[in-house]
């Protein structure tokens, strides 16, 4: 079958994400589109063949529409995602799941009410290749149980309107997304330091910042964010086990040799380092869609824990560097918890 897919915002990520559902993943189409600008939904709507459509709500509700992707402003996701979930379609939506830990816990209520997993959450280094063959060598436990973790998030430049409080929502939220899925463990508490601060930054930002936190088996994870780094878009990521450790290899790359120098490039955003993990993500999921099973990505779950522990950052970070606790509710057995 064709996965009927209706994008809800068509603004620089619905268009890329429609893009892919169109020219890269097979057995999928896009047949509608909503925006609260709605020339904009028009133009995108007619550059892919869809419908455009007034409102999310009349998206969801469309007869044309199998599964929904959700790609608005954040704070309108957990009205779109609920609506998809009350009309029992698949739905995904890029992070975060909800701005707040409750509109979260709503959505994860109504999931656990319809019976069954509908909701997938946009954390695409979980769809990584580097990533995943990290996950592959601790799942054989060769190195022992994990120790501690060393990451390293780092952006050329941010523009003006990135705000402190986004290093930890927007930027390490990836971070803690990808380590709790790689440890199989849950994080237990944050703190946030800030070293000295670049010049090479707007006035009203922190940066970098320097976050720590602890596992509740004890994993000790080091993460440096910072965001105005000027040479390019680096991720790395080490776990340090008892009997040896891991490392997240940087892209592939060819080396040049010139002028006495040898040397590789480093790539500058975020949208080439990850390209085939989104490639991976959507193909798995419409896979999914099409085979009426449920997704095998974050859950709605990982999006509620995604915000606690974002929550207690930002926290640590306003109180000048306390230790913070992570307050996560009991994880429901619909998402591999006890509750």
């Amino acid at each position: 079958m064709t996965v009927r897919v209706g994008v809800i915002g068509a603004g620089m990520i619905g268009q890329d994400h429609a893009r892919r559902l169109t020219e890269v993943v097979t057995g999928a189409s896009v047949t509608a589109v909503a925006d609260v600008d709605a020339e904009r939904a028009a133009e995108v709507a007619a550059r892919f063949g869809a419908t455009a459509l007034p409102t999310g709500a009349e998206l969801v509700a469309s007869p044309d529409v199998d599964a929904v992707l959700v790609t608005s402003w954040g704070p309108t996701h957990a009205e779109h995602v609920l609506n998809a979930i009350a009309a029992g379609k698949p739905v995904f939506c890029e992070k975060p799941l909800a701005t707040t830990a409750e509109d979260c816990l709503r959505i994860v209520e109504a999931e656990r009410a319809h019976g069954r997993r509908l909701v997938q959450v946009g954390f695409m280094r979980r769809f990584d290749a580097g990533y995943r063959q990290m996950k592959e060598v601790l799942s054989t436990g060769s190195l022992g149980v994990p120790l501690v973790v060393h990451c390293a998030h780092r952006n050329p430049t941010v523009p003006e309107s990135y705000h402190s409080a986004m290093a930890a929502q927007d930027t390490a939220v990836h971070e803690i997304d990808v380590l709790r899925w790689l440890l199989d463990d849950e994080i237990v508490s944050a703190q946030v330091v800030t070293p000295r601060a670049t010049s090479k930054r707007f006035g009203h930002l922190k940066d970098p910042q320097i976050m720590v936190f602890e596992t509740a088996e004890g994993v000790r994870v080091d993460l440096e964010v910072f965001v105005n780094c000027q040479y390019g878009y680096d991720i790395q990521c080490e776990i340090v086990g008892e009997d040896g450790l891991v490392r997240l290899p940087d892209p592939a790359a060819v080396g040049v040799r010139t002028a006495a120098r040898h040397g590789t490039g480093v790539l500058q955003d975020w949208k080439d380092r990850f390209a085939e993990a989104f490639d991976t993500e959507f193909r798995e999921w419409v896979a999914s869609v099409a085979a009426g099973t449920e997704p095998t990505g974050p859950s709605s779950w990982d999006g509620y824990a995604a915000t606690v522990i974002t929550d207690a950052a930002v926290r640590s970070l306003e109180s000048g560097g306390e230790i913070v606790a992570v307050d996560m509710k009991p994880r429901p057995a619909l998402y591999g918890g006890t509750a």
